[in-house]
């Protein structure tokens, strides 16, 4: 992750995987965040690839933002973490153009519910359910 500053705005540029290990980074970028800034932007220009955990992690970064005030824009949708967005939301077809609809704070929610639904049943399985 990288920040800068501008302004009143921030910019922090992710790159690489998203994963798992993206909470820490988002938490760190999110605590350099102070009460000047007015806005925030997530550059994925460099994201390769993210899977469940990486969007929950981006989604949970959007939703404290807010909460801390800031507006948020997300820019730099590559192919497959819009491909993952859009198979989580059960959009099907090439070019459901999920980066704007990421915008929409209901299509945030609906993505949320569904990747962590995906990421409990990759944590279980289907055969590890009701075993505790």
């Amino acid at each position: 992750m990288d920040v800068q500053r501008c302004g009143s705005s921030v910019l922090v540029g992710a790159s690489g995987n998203l994963g798992e290990d993206a909470g820490t980074a988002f938490q760190r970028a999110l605590d350099q965040i102070t009460a000047d800034e007015r806005d925030l932007v997530i550059d994925l220009h460099g994201v390769v690839s993210m899977d469940s955990d990486g969007l929950l992690h981006l989604l949970e970064l959007h939703r404290r933002a807010e909460c801390l005030g800031l507006r948020v824009l997300v820019v730099g949708w590559q192919p497959q973490p819009q491909r993952l967005m859009a198979q989580v939301a059960g959009i099907r077809g090439p070019g459901s153009a999920t980066g704007e609809r990421y915008a929409v704070a209901g299509f945030r929610r609906l993505l949320q519910e569904r990747a962590q639904q995906a990421r409990d049943v990759a944590d279980f399985g289907p055969d590890r359910v009701g075993h505790f």
